[in-house]
């Protein structure tokens, strides 16, 4: 008899392969089911990655949109919202090359004119929840004084939980990069909240 693990995982890749057969056929009913269940996170993540509520609105639609127009290209082998992640994320990165010279990886400078910034998060994450209350102001803080490649995988780790594995999904980079920026972010963090408040 298979283990808990392996049976959860057969699940788990069940579900994809459904997800995957029903945004192909454009089903409204799946589509429905899929926004109701990522609205929250895939806005979340876009105003983290964009600075700004409204033009993260935009790109929550568009992402949807995307999702529509390439449904033949997630093929459930791997989780839903790692793909939907990586389509959001390309989409930003496409609007800030048409904005500036610039990728999303170079957006580190604080005093450009819209900095990455993170938003005030009422619900706690993984990451919060280790966090005493006092210091999560100072978090916060400190998440917006570390470069935009480090503050977004670990948004993407903590605030999103998603798997090392899936990232480099959504990255589009090795895993030997998401570690090592995961690993860099943490010390960055670290060292941030060591200085305090500026």
């Amino acid at each position: 008899m298979p283990g808990p693990t392996l049976f959860f995982s057969t699940l788990m890749s069940d579900e994809a392969r459904s997800i995957a057969r029903g945004v192909e056929k454009r089903d409204p009913d799946l589509l429905d089911r899929l926004i109701e269940r990522y609205q929250y996170r895939l806005f979340r993540y876009l105003v983290y990655v964009t600075g700004n509520k409204d033009r993260a609105e935009d790109f929550f639609q568009e992402t949807w949109i995307r999702v529509l127009e390439r449904g033949h290209q997630y093929d459930g082998k791997s989780k839903f919202e790692a793909w939907l992640f990586a389509i959001a994320r390309h989409l930003v990165i496409d609007w800030q090359r048409s904005k500036k010279p610039q990728s999303l990886d170079t957006l580190t400078d604080p005093h450009q004119e819209h900095p990455l910034q993170l938003a005030n998060e009422n619900d706690p994450s993984p990451l919060h929840q280790i966090l005493s209350q006092e210091q999560e102001e100072n978090v916060q803080a400190s998440l917006e004084k570390i470069p935009a490649i480090y503050r977004e995988v670990l948004v993407l780790r903590f605030q999103e939980e998603l798997q090392i594995e899936e990232m480099v999904g959504v990255l589009g980079i090795p895993l030997s990069t998401v570690k090592s920026r995961l690993y860099r972010g943490l010390e960055a963090l670290r060292g941030a909240l060591q200085r305090g408040p500026a």
